[in-house]
């Protein structure tokens, strides 16, 4: 599994007759089995980065690449196969099918994936349970609360198995307790799959237990170590880590 890189990453947008820079020269280097936080304050590009990482938006300059590959010139089928295959992405306002039970919610990605339900139903169900709602599967979105919801997400976001999990503000709606087994999860996947996971976090106690802290400010990239050296056990069970 390759690296994502990025290489003088520019991206305008235009507001009120004025050119903005929202991203404005970022180069960094994601290793497979690192978690990466991307902390900063609103409007500082954050989650015009998780976009362009993802291929939903285009560069006006530099390079975004997964795995040796340009997503800039790639087709868009190649796109849509990349988002399909290759990158799970938590939104901020965590979508779910409104109306439809949670397992089938967790399982809706792999579906369109072409997996069939019952298939994907029971590869959606052990993470349904990992974050805490292996009693919840047959409620749909109107039963649950906010932070449930949430973790539905998580849980559809991780069923495939992606290889890149982007993650916009995981923890926001969950509990101190909730979130430290959310990050804990996601902070194993990448250890243990050897997946990349880059998130996106106002959350201080969530972004130390990354395994390298980066601050975006005004567009502009600054490292810094993780904040938090030894965040405990977060290896998966052996029936998961295969």
């Amino acid at each position: 599994m390759g690296a994502l890189e990025l290489e003088g990453v520019v991206k305008h947008y235009v507001g009120s007759g004025e050119k903005v820079r929202a991203i404005d020269g970022v180069s960094l280097r994601v290793e497979p089995g690192e978690m990466v936080a991307i902390t900063g304050p609103s409007g500082s590009g954050k989650s015009t980065l998780l976009l362009l990482i993802g291929g939903l938006i285009a560069p006006d300059a530099g390079v975004v690449r997964f795995d040796g590959q340009d997503l800039s010139q790639i087709t868009e089928n190649g796109r849509s196969e990349y988002l399909q295959r290759d990158v799970g992405f938590v939104y901020q306002s965590f979508p779910l099918r409104p109306r439809v039970k949670v397992v089938e919610n967790a399982a809706f990605k792999l579906m369109l994936a072409g997996v069939g339900m019952r298939e994907a139903q029971a590869r959606a169900i052990p993470w349904l349970e990992r974050v805490g709602l292996g009693d919840r599967l047959e409620h749909t979105p109107e039963q649950l609360s906010g932070g449930e919801r949430q973790r539905v997400a998580i849980a559809r976001a991780l069923a495939g198995e992606p290889k890149l999990i982007l993650a916009d503000e995981p923890t926001g709606n969950l509990d101190s307790a909730r979130s430290r087994e959310v990050m804990a999860l996601l902070r194993a996947v990448a250890h243990e799959r050897e997946a990349l996971v880059l998130l996106v976090t106002h959350d201080v106690e969530a972004a130390g237990m990354a395994d390298r802290t980066c601050t975006l400010r005004d567009g502009r990239l600054d490292s810094a170590p993780s904040l938090l050296d030894d965040a405990g056990d977060t290896s998966l069970p052996a029936h998961e880590a295969g």
